[in-house]
């Protein structure tokens, strides 16, 4: 049987092509992720050790596990003083306080050096025992109006040595003289970020850090070990708000801390990756189904032979073992190309990744190939079972209907559809964590997937009747043809549209889910912000310097501006980290909230110690007015804060917080002192249009990297971040709906190659080339438009169900009735597409063989 298996495989090389493409992508996908993730983390590991090669103590401010601010763990900086009393410490030789923050810094044409993802930071010179950067050309700025740029930035820009380069800080723009060009270690920049080099006090004063260091770096004398060392610096600076660590222990938190950030993509692609492996799972059982159909007589003279069913099943599954095999191998050495074109992906996105060489690890090639392997087995199994049926007097029978099995009781397919729909309401509504709700409604879509699968043959005489029919008043004779060919075998039909099913109805929840948060944001902002501009980064996510909010204030017409800082929080007796809202007392004259108890009274009498909650969150939940919360913040600090009022369910929806305070909180215990943004209302003293003008001139002098928005140009702007995240998951679907094509294309050219007598008979009785082809072509059109079909309709329904939950947190559900439309016509030019290869080979058969072909 071994022997007889690779020639079949052999002599049906097409089949074997076409049916591994669809194991292949889904692999590629699964290893691309890998590859690129572990590249990725390999380059950050490097970074990092070159970075505290010749540090052997670090000293930083403590902070705790799992809060963030905008741009990660918040922590209050390190007194400067603290630096003498490190250097006291008995065996160490230098003990240097370094300052990094974010900045922007300005082009030649005065715009940002990146774009995108990339952040700009401006880091003060250091010891040449410390800093990782090495200068190609030039010297260390050794004054406040000199700055040093990595290579890859004076570079980008063609800056030279002597040029001026304009750098936006926490009091706005200054120009410095470009006195240095520095490599990070042995590459031109770090991740695609660009660095500033300043003189420690320049650094302090742009980032707002006058008087303070981000980290103390530590050098120990001849003879004493940095394990030796840590201990003593601990030992000193006990009772102080640090972590003290060796060098390369720091280095390995950072990587391992930004490992963790980065998870989520990983985890992204790798569910990208599944999907295109389980449409990859029905093009498979659908290829095995028709060509074990159309092997009756060959598989029945085997039990005629003698052959038992055990080995006609072990002949089946080493076919779909060995074809598993292949198309794992070749996915995974995909994943070597397809890595890079992620990266491009991203890179065109906005989000620069850094690369190096490809690392394989040896994870990868294990789940590669076991992945593979076995998903393509499984698939094939039901197949090669039905094999085992096959009676020896079959062997004088022509044809056996692949979908005869237990797999079409409606029962069993109702009973699947249940259940999915109950493990879908169980993510929604059981409670539970986010990574258990994810599976859960992950784990319900597959199920319900596959219900709809097992439902459909019963759908496809109807689909095609109502689809066909206007195909057949096109085109006569051949779309009736078409249409029927459609139908003769339904579940062989239903199983190839189920494939492009999948990724429609993927594609069609997350536009419609798209449309529903878009909408949602619109009357958020038509609601909430009553101001008359909202100032944010001109890159939509990263906070505004300090000095916007008074700068602004100056301005003849303005009058008032709220600041909105956002953090993150742990609430003792609420599960999980709770979203913070720090805002001034003036957001009550441009942000409109609403309540369950309460009124905006309450917004400018916070004070110190009073916080409002949402309604519906987690905190909301557990808390009523007067209670007090005990509060861990990102700095380590337990704040106690008394319950002043309740907003609305969905309120503060847009900003997404769950605990709404006071600047004053926020800043002196949160440690946030940067708005993420500013609500800005005008007075009647000048025409506002005169104000405005005022607001975004002076921006554009001082603070280049903000920006002013009136609400509808703030709408515009969420719309196009919602967009770009829209083109993302978009391309990354794309790769499921391309294996489905493959499937239409590989049940095309069986089918054809079953019909090869029937297409014969055709043409004798007069049927031309361009007819045949258009039969086949047609054909393809229809069935997908039934997994077209079929898709809209379940992702209109998983989008119903979802929203649910969400409505009364503000959520408006949407249905973009366009882009559905535009959907079903591209799915019906995606057929065509996937029938010119079947159409071509149809066309070419040979009259008198294929008459004489049995």
């Amino acid at each position: 049987m071994t022997s007889l298996t690779l020639r079949s495989l052999a002599s049906r090389k097409l089949r074997t092509a076409l049916t591994s493409i669809a194991i292949i992508l889904g692999v590629a996908m699964i290893s691309g992720t890998f590859v690129l993730t572990d590249t990725i983390n390999k380059s950050f590991d490097d970074i990092f050790q070159a970075g505290y090669e010749g540090v052997d103590v670090a000293v930083s401010p403590k902070t705790v596990e799992g809060l963030e601010g905008d741009t990660g763990p918040v922590a209050e900086p390190l007194p400067q003083s603290l630096v003498a009393r490190v250097a006291a410490v008995d065996g160490v030789a230098v003990a240097e306080g370094s300052v990094t923050g974010q900045v922007s810094i300005r082009g030649k044409d005065g715009d940002a050096v990146t774009q995108g993802g990339a952040p700009n930071f401006a880091a003060s010179v250091m010891d040449e025992r410390f800093t990782p950067f090495r200068y190609t050309e030039g010297r260390e700025p050794g004054a406040d109006g000199e700055v040093a740029l990595d290579a890859k930035t004076a570079k980008d820009q063609g800056f030279a040595l002597g040029d001026k380069v304009g750098i936006v800080g926490e009091e706005g723009a200054k120009r410095y003289t470009l006195v240095g060009v520095a490599k990070y270690g042995d590459v031109d920049s770090l991740a695609g970020a660009s660095f500033a080099l300043m003189t420690v006090a320049e650094t302090q004063r742009i980032t707002g850090r006058v008087g303070q260091v981000d980290e103390i770096d530590v050098a120990a004398e001849e003879g004493v070990s940095p394990e030796e060392l840590k201990g003593r610096v601990a030992t000193a600076l006990e009772g102080e708000p640090v972590a003290v660590r060796t060098g390369q222990e720091s280095a390995d938190k950072q990587s391992s801390d930004l490992q963790e950030q980065l998870g989520f993509l990983r985890t992204a692609l790798l569910v990208f990756g599944g999907i295109a492996v389980f449409v990859g799972a029905f093009v498979i059982y659908n290829t095995f189904s028709i060509t074990v159909a159309q092997r009756t007589r060959e598989l029945a003279l085997l039990r005629t032979l003698g052959a038992s069913r055990r080995q006609v099943l072990g002949g089946v599954a080493l076919e779909a073992f060995l074809i598993g095999l292949f198309a794992s191998v070749v996915g995974m050495l995909g994943g070597l190309l397809l890595a890079p074109a992620l990266t491009g992906l991203f890179s065109a996105l906005g989000f620069d990744l850094p690369t190096g060489g490809n690392v394989v690890a040896a994870r990868t090639i294990i789940v590669a190939l076991l992945v593979g392997t076995i998903v393509t087995v499984l698939a094939s199994l039901a197949p090669a079972v039905r094999a085992t049926r096959v009676a020896p007097i079959a062997a004088m029978r022509e044809g056996l209907s692949e979908g005869d099995g237990r797999h079409r009781r409606p029962y069993f397919a109702t009973f699947l559809l249940v259940a999915g729909v109950g493990l879908l309401l169980a993510g929604l509504f059981g409670g539970g964590s986010g990574g258990q709700a994810a599976s859960l409604l992950g784990l319900g879509a597959a199920v319900v997937f596959l219900a709809v699968a097992l439902l459909s043959p019963r759908l496809v005489r109807p689909l095609a009747a109502g689809i066909g029919a206007p195909l057949q008043r096109l085109f006569g004779l051949s779309g009736l043809l078409a249409r029927e060919n459609a139908t003769r075998n339904p579940a062989r039909t239903a199983v190839t549209a189920a494939a492009l099913m999948i990724g429609v109805a993927l594609v069609a929840f997350v536009s419609i889910f798209a449309a529903g948060l878009q909408g949602s944001v619109e009357a958020s902002v038509d609601r909430a912000f009553t101001g008359d501009i909202t100032v944010l980064n001109t890159d939509g996510f990263s906070p505004i310097p300090e000095g916007v909010q008074p700068a602004i204030g100056e301005i003849p017409g303005v009058a008032s501006s709220s600041a909105f800082r956002f953090a993150e929080s742990r609430v003792r007796g609420v599960s999980g980290t709770v979203a913070v809202i720090g805002v001034d007392p003036e957001v009550a004259g441009s942000y409109t909230a609403t309540w369950k108890d309460g009124d905006d009274q309450l917004l400018r009498t916070l004070g110190d110690d009073g916080v409002l909650i949402n309604n519906g969150t987690a905190v909301g939940d557990a808390k009523d007015v007067g209670d007090t919360l005990d509060v861990l913040t990102p700095t380590g600090k337990r704040v106690t804060l008394t319950v002043r009022g309740v907003l609305d369910e969905g309120d503060f929806d847009l900003l997404g917080g769950g605990m709404v305070l006071s600047t004053a909180v926020i800043t002196k215990e949160f440690g946030v002192r940067q708005p993420a943004l500013l609500s800005v209302a005008f007075d009647d003293s000048r025409p506002k249009e005169q104000t405005r003008k005022a607001v975004d001139d002076m921006l554009a002098a001082q603070f280049p990297n903000v920006e002013a928005q009136d609400r509808e140009e703030l709408k515009e702007s969420q719309s196009e971040q919602i967009g770009q995240l829209l083109a993302l998951i978009y391309a990354l679907l794309a790769l499921s709906v391309i294996v489905s094509l493959f499937g239409i294309v590989n049940t095309l050219a069986l089918s054809v190659f079953e019909r090869t007598r029937e297409l014969g008979m055709l043409r004798a009785i007069g049927t031309t080339k361009r007819q045949v082809r258009r039969i086949v072509r047609l054909e393809a059109v229809i069935t997908s438009l039934i997994g077209a079909s079929l898709g809209v309709v379940l992702g209109v329904l998983f989008a119903l169900l979802v929203s649910r939950p969400l409505e009364e947190e503000g959520f408006v559900l949407t249905f973009p009735i366009a882009t559905l439309l535009v959907l079903l016509v591209l799915s019906a030019l995606a057929g065509i597409v996937a029938a010119i290869m079947p159409a071509r080979r149809a066309a070419k058969l040979d009259v008198l063989e294929a008459l004489a072909y049995e």
